[in-house]
């Protein structure tokens, strides 16, 4: 049997927690966009950093980092990993290679070698700086319709990303322009995203 002394909440009580509740709920909300937007604001930058030390590297030496023809002759007596380009204006090799001959590995080499980034120029295995997304940054080159140019590759970003940085600084479509993805944004993937300079 009940007895008559038990009570249950108010509905003013209810009301109260359910505000709470929802209170705590915006702030979680807003605290993930935030997050969202501060890692997209440090890609920009680092696109940014980037393509913006290709081109220091290529006033002092008047040459693309990788791409270098002076640059073994440069710094191979301090740091024997680095070796020459050939001098052809493109970064050549994959972007995410690990074999020390091809230009976009040199290219890590030559950018700490000559102070622009930090960095051991000399490692064993060159380490790509990680983006914001858990993917890497590397160099190398494409046809962007126009030409073949040299580029900033950044792997493992989500596709709204990806979409929203080629609405912002380019057409946004995938596959024209000054920025490309491996792919078509309408899709939940990761895109590998090749913002040209």
């Amino acid at each position: 049997m009940m007895k008559k002394n038990q009570r249950g909440f108010t509905l003013v009580e209810l009301a109260i927690v359910l505000v709470i509740i929802g209170l705590i709920l915006g702030a979680v909300m807003k605290g993930q966009e935030l997050i969202q937007n501060a890692k997209y604001k440090r890609l920009v930058n680092d696109l940014r950093g980037l393509t913006a030390a290709a081109y220091t590297y290529y006033d002092r030496y008047r040459a693309f980092p990788g791409d270098d023809p002076k640059a073994g002759d440069r710094w191979s007596a301090t740091y024997g990993n680095i070796v020459n380009g050939d001098g052809d204006g493109l970064i050549d090799g994959a972007p995410t290679s690990t074999t020390n001959g091809d230009e976009s590995v040199q290219a890590w080499r030559h950018l700490r070698a000559a102070g622009i980034i930090a960095g051991n120029p000399n490692e064993a295995t060159v380490t790509r700086p990680s983006n914001p997304y858990g993917g890497r940054y590397g160099f190398s080159n494409r046809s962007f319709g126009t030409g073949t140019y040299n580029y900033v590759f950044v792997d493992n970003v989500p596709a709204e990303i990806a979409r929203r940085l080629d609405e912002e600084f380019d057409d946004g479509v995938y596959n024209t322009g000054s920025i490309q993805a491996n792919g078509d944004y309408n899709t939940s993937y990761t895109r590998d995203i090749f913002y040209r300079f």
